[in-house]
């Protein structure tokens, strides 16, 4: 890793160093996005099957998920693996059963009352990418506030094998969290498929998922067409930045930021420290911990977007991630809680040298779809709330309409907006208003 001092930067080279991996030209991604939901739209189920074909290698026979495949697929787990997944599916649930979503009512003056009810999201489409490797995790994060706000349709879409069939433990997972309906479709096409609906693949409400940035592409552009979806968040490549002081171990250090650029090869890793001597430690560990793991040559690619930044003390340390806004934050220092009282911007934190960041990714219960590339400065991670609509609600009597109503007409007038105005003041005359309120205040 390069070791920069950070108060020996200016401007131009802080922002380099607080640089994500460039993607791909985002003209180019767009433009081929574009075409590909065209196609489908156009095409449907003949355009999933050809793009299947072109970026998978395999030629589908069936796009659904066959009942024989998912006892295949469960066949195909040993008892432990099962076990491992049901656990996890019940940390997260944990968690997530117990977010609050109480509805809300109260009166706002006498007669005036005011309530914000909750709805679910009538169908809502899972994404779960494949890539290099198999994501049952994801399904679990996806599916699980899913299930708690009980969506009445949930279907779930994730890349075939070159076999042609989706890998065993996503369906093992997916059935689990009560997901029925499963597609071998991945990219952008499953986006497409997802936001406005093939023969096979019924049009959903909202898109759920990470994904590559063709997928996050397509995920932005259904959201900004009516006839399309919503997604969840803009999302990009996994990130980590880690800060540590001296008291931390080098080698926890090293396997932490190790963890989290073996995703891809866009994958970062930044450690922020006070420590010289530490990051020197560090940048060792990782040579020695690298010649030992199976994803070497994708982490030697990310690992040249990584780096380790010096600063001078824990408070610039804490400046330093609230620019960066990472999808995961380890405080890896003496007191995690205090410097956590100075972190505004960040996905999820990970406090302490006992709480490694894969613990996020699998079981211990929150939900590790979060925002990434620098989101995390307005998006939070994912959670009931996004798969529920909260539906605002209010009911006035004769007696609140009253008391309140001038107040609506005054400003109505101030806006210029006299049928606005009329609405109130014909219902006020009904009930035998003077004519003064009209004008008053409340």
């Amino acid at each position: 890793m390069r070791i920069l001092e950070w108060d020996s930067l200016g401007a131009p080279e802080r922002r380099s160093a607080l640089e994500r991996p460039v993607q791909q030209a985002r003209a180019d991604i767009e433009g081929v996005v574009r075409e590909i939901i065209a196609n489908v739209r156009a095409a449907g189920d003949a355009a999933l099957r050809a793009y299947t074909l072109r970026f998978d290698g395999v030629d589908v026979e069936s796009l659904a998920v066959t009942a024989r495949e998912f006892a295949r697929a469960r066949e195909a787990l040993s008892a432990e693996q099962v076990a491992a997944i049901e656990r996890a599916i019940d940390h997260v649930e944990r968690f997530h059963r117990a977010q609050p979503l109480e509805p809300l009512g109260l009166e706002t003056s006498p007669g005036v009352r005011c309530e914000r009810i909750f709805r679910p999201i009538g169908a809502v489409g899972l994404y779960v990418p494949a890539g290099s490797a198999p994501l049952p995790s994801a399904v679990v994060m996806l599916a699980v506030p899913a299930r708690i706000a009980a969506c009445p349709r949930r279907i779930l879409c994730t890349p075939p094998d070159r076999r042609g069939e989706a890998n065993p433990a996503v369906l093992v997972a997916a059935q689990l969290c009560g997901i029925e309906s499963v597609f071998k479709v991945g990219g952008a096409q499953a986006i497409a498929a997802l936001a406005y609906g093939t023969a096979s693949l019924p049009k959903v409400d909202k898109i759920f998922g990470p994904g590559n940035a063709w997928v996050t592409a397509a995920k932005q552009a259904a959201a900004g067409d009516p006839q399309g979806a919503a997604c969840d968040m803009p999302a990009g490549p996994s990130e980590v930045m880690v800060i540590a002081d001296a008291s931390a171990r080098a080698e926890f250090v090293a396997a932490d930021l190790l963890a989290q650029a073996e995703h891809d090869v866009n994958a970062q890793a930044i450690l922020v420290t006070d420590s010289p001597a530490l990051a020197g430690a560090v940048s060792a560990a990782i040579d020695a911990q690298l010649g030992g793991l199976s994803r070497r040559a994708i982490l030697e690619k990310s690992l040249a977007s990584s780096r380790c930044l010096v600063v001078a003390n824990l408070d610039s340390a804490a400046e330093v991630a609230n620019e960066y806004a990472a999808e995961h934050l380890i405080l890896e220092v003496r007191e995690p809680r205090a410097l956590l009282a100075k972190i505004v911007n960040a996905g999820s934190v990970f406090l302490g040298a006992w709480s490694p960041e894969p613990m996020g990714d699998y079981c211990s219960g929150t939900n590790h779809v979060l925002p990434t590339y620098g989101y995390a400065r307005a998006y939070s991670g994912l959670s009931v709330l996004d798969y529920l609509k909260r539906i605002t609600v209010q009911e006035l009597t004769p007696a609140g309409l009253l008391g309140l109503g001038p107040t609506a007409v005054t400003l109505a007038r101030l806006e210029g907006l006299d049928a606005h105005a009329a609405a109130v003041t014909r219902r006020l005359d009904a009930l035998g208003a003077q004519p003064h309120a009209n004008e008053g205040g409340s």
